[in-house]
């Protein structure tokens, strides 16, 4: 990044939660265009460990996003998924909800739906011998597929109780969540203490199994 640029990349070190080996932690800063400062964070231990996220520098309230899917335009709207960060689409009673191993990423509103549409193949798949749940796994694809093709509209919804998910569109709606309403999410957060070399999980994985 220029000298001019806010954000800078730097490491830091701490010991991996696993095999406690040093695990080096990189921090790369990013500016988003309408949205503000970033820093991605990513970490890989040779015995398998991964980490990353992506935080919003700015200080934050709970917040959730809504967009309304209906053309190509919304496809291809920027999403900030933190870790933090639970996707719903209602119309399909899709939650997906952070876990101890979720993963930050940047995207678009397209990309969001192929990574639900890939969990939902393989939900589909351990179905396979429970015809309501199978049928139903089919169902939730073709409708994905379509959302994806423009030929069905959609509603994606991002809660973040951290404040660090969003949808960058003009027609997301924006509004913040109360105290309680933040308290009822998971954060999935992983905090690194690098004094103590310990790492603290705060959610239980999202379960992915298909409910009629």
């Amino acid at each position: 990044m220029s000298e001019e640029a806010p954000c800078h990349n730097f490491v830091t070190r701490t010991s991996c939660p696993l095999c406690h080996e040093e695990l080096i932690i990189n921090w790369q800063g990013d500016d988003i265009p309408y949205f503000g400062e970033v820093m991605h964070i990513t970490s890989r231990c040779d015995c398998g460990f991964k980490f990353s996220d992506t935080l919003i520098l700015a200080q934050r309230e709970p917040v959730r996003y809504e967009l309304k899917v209906e053309s190509m335009e919304d496809l291809y709207s920027r999403v900030v998924r933190s870790t933090s960060g639970t996707i719903r689409v209602p119309e399909l009673g899709i939650d997906v909800e952070p876990g101890s191993i979720s993963e930050s990423y940047v995207t678009n509103v397209e990309g969001v739906l192929d990574r639900i549409l890939s969990v939902v193949v393989t939900a589909t798949k351990w179905s396979a011998e429970e015809p309501e749940k199978y049928s139903l796994g089919l169902d939730i694809q073709q409708a994905l597929r379509d959302a994806m093709d423009c030929k069905r509209e959609l509603t994606l919804i991002i809660e973040d109780p951290l404040g660090n998910s969003a949808i960058i569109s003009d027609k997301a709606k924006s509004t913040l969540l109360s105290p309680e309403e933040a308290g009822q999410l998971k954060t999935g957060m992983i905090v690194f203490d690098t004094s103590s070399a310990e790492m603290e999980i705060d959610a239980c994985d999202a379960d992915h199994s298909l409910t009629d």
